[in-house]
């Protein structure tokens, strides 16, 4: 038997790299997947591997900075399959600069997205799952939003507060059976890391004890482990994903 039989799972920005991974995990585990961005093209990529596999999948374009395409989203979700069991926050963005070039624009569009993202669908399926009394809510954060760094204040602060929104999350929603977490990645193989200097990826990896950039995969498997019901007793917990490079 297959972890996400029967379940729906909705993944946002979904069409490529981690989450990407994270939706074809959950197909080939058996859930029914809905993937949610703003580049249709690639949502529908995604979507078609997962039912080529023999799986089910549902492509809908949404704009995580605007509350009624999110609302939209879970709308034609419910619609659709009558329930949500998982959510995957993981649509995210950067604009990196140095504070003192840091425009007004640069910090809103990251908070907007990173964080305020997550808020919008979060509100949006807990009503749902509170009322079947069951759910998981995944949050794909980083380490920066535990170590800081610099030139990334905006991204920075956006996961940080998304640690602080899983655990308020978590508290408010345990009682009706919710469980709200959240992955924190490292270093993740991605066209970054795949066009860095040799040099920057040689000081990169001295930081990293476990000797390698992690996989999307890696992340992945994070994210069911969390949402299944081997993590019925965690909630409220920040995993990191890193290679041990934040202990």
């Amino acid at each position: 038997m297959k972890r996400f039989a029967e379940q729906v799972v909705i993944v946002t920005g979904a069409g490529s790299g981690i989450g990407r991974a994270i939706a074809l995990a959950f197909g080939g585990e058996g859930a029914t997947v809905v993937l949610c961005g703003r580049t249709l093209p690639k949502l529908h990529a995604a979507a078609d591997e997962i039912t080529a596999a023999g799986g089910r999948a549902l492509a809908v374009a949404t704009d995580i900075c605007d509350t009624a395409s999110v609302d939209a989203c879970v709308e034609k979700t419910m619609a659709e399959f009558g329930r949500v069991d998982v959510l995957v926050n993981n649509a995210g963005v950067t604009r990196d600069r140095l504070i003192l070039r840091m425009a007004d624009a640069d910090w809103d569009a990251v908070l907007d997205t990173n964080l305020k993202g997550a808020f919008r669908f979060s509100r949006a399926v807990a009503k749902p799952m509170m009322k079947r009394r069951c759910g998981a809510i995944v949050n794909i954060s980083s380490v920066i939003g535990l170590t800081g760094n610099p030139g990334q204040a905006n991204y920075a602060a956006s996961k940080a507060g998304l640690h602080a929104l899983t655990k308020s999350l978590a508290k408010e929603l345990a009682g009706r059976g919710v469980r709200v977490n959240a992955v924190a990645p490292g270093f993740i193989v991605s066209n970054m890391t795949d066009n860095l200097p040799e040099a920057v990826k040689t000081q990169m990896l001295s930081s990293i004890p476990a000797g390698r950039f992690g996989q999307p995969g890696d992340v992945a498997a994070a994210a069911l482990f969390l949402a299944s019901g081997d993590a019925s007793y965690i909630t409220g917990q920040v995993l990191g994903v890193n290679g041990g490079m934040f202990m």
